[in-house]
């Protein structure tokens, strides 16, 4: 799948406010006390312009300081989700978003029909720093968006939040059955993956890399 995206397109998402910079000590500590996380990567701003355009719907937790600072997913140098990428063969080289994301790496993502959102807006040093409420208010809202969206799967990352957030104590890594679930698209498959965090000591690039190869083959057909 690849998005044919309209010969005027430009990425539509704010420019790090670091201006190509790594951030500081200082830059951590005012974007994790300010609440605020980072704009979501889609090929549009509204979910309404992006629906039926995404072959992966990718659904991190919630933002690390690093991330809110540069306004870029899985930014900070120790998270392996663009490594285990790069190294499945989704995307053609291994993004740095150390110092925000790239327009080419932008357009890039649509292109590919890749979105990433996170469950959770506002950023934390630690995932399990949030509370279940916040965690099962952001998987209500995540249905309702896929609703709109109509990705042909939603890769949820992270097993333990995901278990809270759909109240699914039992659930383990793989795809998921959404028959419980209100409104959730019918040939949208939902997945559980692992973590990507350098704290996840359960898994490595390549068995990271494993596993989006498994989700990139079930998004193959709609």
């Amino acid at each position: 799948m690849s998005t044919a995206l309209p010969v005027d397109w430009k990425p539509w998402r704010s420019a790090t406010p670091l201006g190509n910079q790594r951030p500081t000590k200082t830059d951590l500590a005012d974007s994790l006390h300010s609440g605020l996380g980072r704009e979501d990567v889609l090929p549009f701003p509204t979910d309404e312009q992006c629906a039926d355009t995404l072959r992966i719907l990718i659904v991190g937790i919630n933002p690390s300081p690093w991330t809110a600072a540069v306004n870029a997913p899985f930014a900070r140098p120790g998270n392996r989700f663009w490594r285990s990428l790069a190294t499945a063969g989704i995307t053609p080289h291994t993004v740095d978003a150390s110092r925000g994301l790239s327009n080419d790496d932008e357009r890039m993502l649509a292109e590919l029909g890749l979105g990433i959102t996170n469950l959770v807006t506002k950023p934390t040093a630690r995932a399990d720093e949030l509370t279940a409420d916040e965690l099962r208010a952001g998987g209500s809202h995540l249905v309702e968006r896929v609703a709109v969206l109509q990705p042909r799967v939603v890769a949820i990352l992270g097993i333990t939040a995901f278990r809270t957030a759909f109240s699914m104590p039992h659930a383990s890594l793989g795809p998921q059955s959404t028959e419980t679930f209100a409104g959730w698209p019918p040939n949208t498959q939902l997945w559980a993956m692992p973590n990507p965090s350098g704290l996840n000591a359960h898994e490595s690039i390549q068995t990271l890399a494993e596993k989006w190869t498994a989700v990139w083959d079930a998004s193959s057909t709609p």
